[in-house]
């Protein structure tokens, strides 16, 4: 019964991660600062524990363990404020934890999510790399090497995913289109304000991470075995 009952709802938490998504962007969106914060730290265990229930019967664990790695070092990137208070910019910490986080996905689609080959027109991914840097380089000042060096991780997670199939290869695009708005609010506020981009910046990021935990999950569990 307990074996049938995992089977019918294997797929449920994720309902409940887009769930929480959709509250914190509309947090975001309709200025509900209350929950804007802790529904942005939910976000990532409701993930972990919906790809943990998806996953709790398989018997090889290295994918999930990683995909958990990756949730992980991304839950502290969402609270660098909160978990590593310096009194300056919280910056320098999230792009570290998620640069983190993208190098296990990274790991995940070389050596065990591989459904196909990258296909020719991810190319595009180390075009959006260059022009980025071009267009944003001369205000990057002291993070300029940082910011060069987590692009190439996000371009690479957004390259890697293609392996994973059409779910994971949108959920990492839809992540680095997240970032991609966040690098233009961050470093062209003039040009990208923070409330024209806001909502749209974390629909993406929820979205991305959502799509590529999920694809994850139900490759893993479709081989494993």
């Amino acid at each position: 019964m307990i074996a049938d009952l995992r089977r019918r709802t294997r797929w449920w938490g994720f309902g409940v991660y887009a769930l929480v998504s959709l509250v914190h962007v509309a947090s975001i969106a309709f200025g509900f600062e209350a929950i804007e914060y802790p529904t942005k730290l939910a976000l990532m265990p409701t993930l972990a524990v919906a790809a943990a229930w998806s996953l709790i019967s398989i018997r090889d664990m290295t994918a999930a363990t990683l995909l958990f790695m990756a949730l992980a070092f991304s839950l502290l990137g969402d609270g660098a404020a909160h978990f590593f208070p310096s009194g300056g910019s919280e910056l320098p910490a999230m792009l570290a934890c998620f640069g983190v986080a993208h190098l296990i996905y990274m790991l995940i689609f070389v050596r065990r999510v591989r459904v196909r080959r990258v296909p020719p027109w991810a190319i595009a991914y180390a075009l959006w790399w260059g022009v980025m840097l071009a267009v944003l380089w001369p205000h990057l000042g002291a993070l300029a090497i940082a910011v060069a060096v987590y692009g190439l991780v996000l371009g690479g997670t957004a390259t890697l995913a293609t392996r994973g199939g059409t779910v994971t290869a949108v959920g990492g695009a839809v992540f680095l289109l997240s970032d991609t708005l966040l690098a233009f609010r961050l470093f062209l506020p003039d040009v990208v304000t923070a409330d024209a981009t806001g909502p749209w910046i974390m629909l993406a990021y929820t979205l991305g991470q959502g799509l590529l935990a999920y694809g994850i999950a139900r490759h893993v569990g479709r081989t494993d075995g």
